[in-house]
């Protein structure tokens, strides 16, 4: 921004009345301290690369340092500004585009993960798609562009590499265990680092287990947290071999590896997806190796070898539909949601009771806990069409949001879809009970 377009945020942002304001006055309230600071971001940088070249000379403190200190930040954000000034300085069009409120200090930030690890040449290559990143990142939002971010760097990586299992093998050494007890509160402490492939096995059975507790009387109420602990002690129990445990107390895991046919026959591509359920990066020879002894579970929509579609018969989703969303769903259907799949509860866009909606394919989405009691509490409408676009409606009637919400395919996977905040000129949901505000009965 230049100094009269600084000037007149600042002078909008100073007269703006924010307990008074309408949503789409917000919305743009909200826009303008985006930009103002995306700049503040970008001058921070400026300062930080300044204070870099005079800490060289001997005449400050490093960049780090004077931003904790003067700046008043943690150490964690202090070293996030200097990580943003490598980035600017290696893809200078980023740092400006910054100053302009084009993009956000996130998608810095996104960039500084991918490329931490990587070795100069890797990085000097990684750098080289800053035009084409660049402008993903002008219409992506964050979480999408840190995926980009990661699948270029490891596609540099692999192809630089003997090995694309390289980095699994040194994830594997470093994995650890610790524990120790807060001498205040008397909680133990357990702190497991794990590489992707044995997170996923274990989390696997500790998310059946809560599955298996959230259909026990008394346990509605629960917490997430709560649920999930009393998960992971049951699942220990259970492997420890404890009575009551059927086939000597023991479950075998199954682990959702997701990787498109392209992939796993060639190597990796532009588009490539090769990652646990959660989104987390595998290497392709791993899976490859994994495919030689497991059993394959293919996600095959509405093929002939598991029905995905069970009407009205049963009110639960099967364990097919499951895996079948799972392929399509990283996290929560709505688009400014990153809870994972695991955490979230399969909702009936036609609700089960209310519009005696069919437990079939196309009528399942994944909805976390806060999103979910905004449908059937909260008065908010979700309806959905058969391309599996969504549309969220506010109590109000006027639709907030409308995406297309599968975001782990091939041919599109860049994207945690993007939403209209405003009023859609000629938009409208599907005329289905799903859309009006609803009161459960």
């Amino acid at each position: 921004m230049n100094t009269k377009e600084l000037r007149d945020t600042l002078d909008g942002l100073l007269a703006a009345d924010p307990d008074c304001a309408e949503r789409n006055a917000l919305a743009d309230m909200v826009a303008s301290s985006s930009r103002l600071r995306c700049w503040l971001d970008s001058f921070d940088m400026s300062c930080a690369r300044q204070t870099r070249r005079l800490a060289a000379e001997g005449r400050s403190e490093p960049p780090s340092s004077l931003f904790n200190r003067n700046g008043r930040l943690s150490e964690k954000e202090a070293a996030a500004v200097t990580e943003r000034e490598s980035v600017g300085s290696a893809m200078g069009s980023f740092e400006g585009a910054l100053g302009d409120g084009a993009v956000t200090a996130g998608h810095l930030d996104a960039i500084a993960a991918a490329t931490k690890r990587l070795d100069d040449a890797c990085r000097a290559e990684f750098a080289e798609h800053e035009t084409e990143l660049l402008a993903k990142a002008a219409s992506e939002s964050v979480d999408a562009f840190r995926r980009r971010c990661q699948r270029l760097a490891r596609r540099l990586t692999a192809a630089a590499a003997k090995s694309d299992a390289d980095e699994l093998d040194s994830q594997r050494k470093n994995s650890c265990v610790k524990r120790w007890v807060d001498q205040i509160t008397g909680m133990h402490h357990t702190h497991l680092e794990l590489d992707p492939i044995r997170d996923a096995a274990l989390w696997s059975v500790v998310d059946a287990e809560i599955a298996s507790l959230r259909q026990t009387d008394g346990n509605a109420q629960l917490s997430w947290g709560r649920l999930q602990t009393a998960a992971l002690v049951n699942a220990v129990n259970a492997g420890a071999g404890h009575p009551g445990n059927g086939n000597g107390g023991r479950r075998i895991p199954e682990i959702t590896v997701l990787v498109d046919w392209q992939t796993l026959r060639t190597g990796l591509h532009g588009l490539s997806v090769c990652e646990t359920e959660n989104g987390v990066n595998l290497p392709v020879s791993t899976v490859r190796r994994m495919c030689c002894d497991a059993e394959v579970l293919p996600a095959v929509f509405g093929g002939d070898s598991e029905i995905l579609d069970v009407g009205r018969s049963k009110r639960t989703a099967s364990r097919a539909q499951r895996r079948a969303l799972r392929a399509m769903y990283r996290s929560c259907v709505h688009p400014d949601c990153t809870i994972g799949f695991s955490a979230c509860r399969i909702h009936h866009i036609r609700w089960w009771l209310e519009h005696r909606g069919p437990t079939d394919l196309d009528n399942l989405v994944p909805l976390c806990e806060q999103h979910h009691h905004l449908v059937h509490e909260g008065g908010w409408g979700l309806s959905m069409t058969a391309d599996r676009t969504v549309y969220w409606t506010r109590p109000d009637g006027i639709v907030a949001h409308t995406t297309h919400t599968a975001d782990r395919t091939p041919d599109n996977t860049d994207r945690k879809p993007n939403s209209t905040d405003q009023e859609p000129d000629n938009t409208h949901p599907p005329e289905t009970p799903g859309n009006r505000k609803l009161v459960p009965t």
